[in-house]
């Protein structure tokens, strides 16, 4: 028998969260981005492993997409999805962008904005939980 670990994938978009809030305090942009993304994705899938699906990926929009089979998704949310997905692979790597690193060309309000939509994205998988 499977354990239902969907609480547990909460639990750690909400901590990535605190991570992404801390990383933006301390002026590292770019890792807030990268945790405000990461907190995302870690909160659709416990909705999925609530449901008791597996799902692979890493794009929060396909995995809204995917979602949107079962429940209603605001569009505002694959807006928020969008530019969360933007900070999965060039908020870490130096050759994912034309030239600089990340940890210079990532801003304070591009941070702020992206934890504010991974924000709406986790108060959304919990009240879908709730609902499960």
């Amino acid at each position: 028998m499977r354990l239902e670990r969907s609480q547990d994938w909460i639990n750690e978009a909400e901590q990535d969260l605190l991570h992404a809030k801390h990383d933006c305090t301390s002026k590292f942009y770019n890792w807030a981005c990268f945790s405000a993304q990461q907190s995302s994705e870690k909160a659709v899938k416990a909705v999925f492993k609530k449901m008791g699906a597996e799902v692979w990926g890493h794009s929060i929009v396909g995995l809204l997409r995917e979602l949107a089979a079962k429940v209603k998704i605001p569009e505002k949310l694959f807006k928020a999805a969008q530019e969360l997905d933007k900070a999965y692979i060039p908020t870490r790597y130096p050759d994912a962008l034309p030239s600089g690193s990340p940890s210079e060309l990532y801003n304070k309000d591009e941070a702020e904005r992206l934890i504010k939509y991974a924000e709406k994205i986790i108060l959304f998988c919990k009240g879908l939980l709730s609902q499960i």
